[in-house]
């Protein structure tokens, strides 16, 4: 069995570029780098439906108001924890 090949992001932009390009086909910027050509669709595939982000303006969504919540009383009960097990040892 063969063992996973693991590619750099830079190489993954790389290649999605080329075929973003149009220049040439995917079976041949596959055989090219060595790949499957379905690899080569899926990358492109990911970069256009990344291609939003790029120019959002740094603007990311942060977390909702149902995550902060959650993330309050979770901390919330690790604080009771804390204090909890600090009691018992100081006995």
């Amino acid at each position: 069995m063969a063992k996973r090949r693991k590619f750099t992001d830079q190489f993954k932009a790389k290649v999605a570029l080329e075929a973003l390009r149009g220049d040439k086909t995917v079976q041949e910027i596959a055989a090219k780098h060595q790949l499957h050509p379905n690899q080569v669709s899926t990358w492109k595939r990911q970069a256009i439906d990344g291609m939003a982000d790029v120019f959002s303006g740094g603007k990311q969504s942060g977390p909702t108001e149902a995550e902060v919540k959650e993330l309050h009383a979770k901390i919330g009960r690790l604080a009771v924890e804390n204090d909890f097990l600090s009691e018992g040892l100081k006995r």
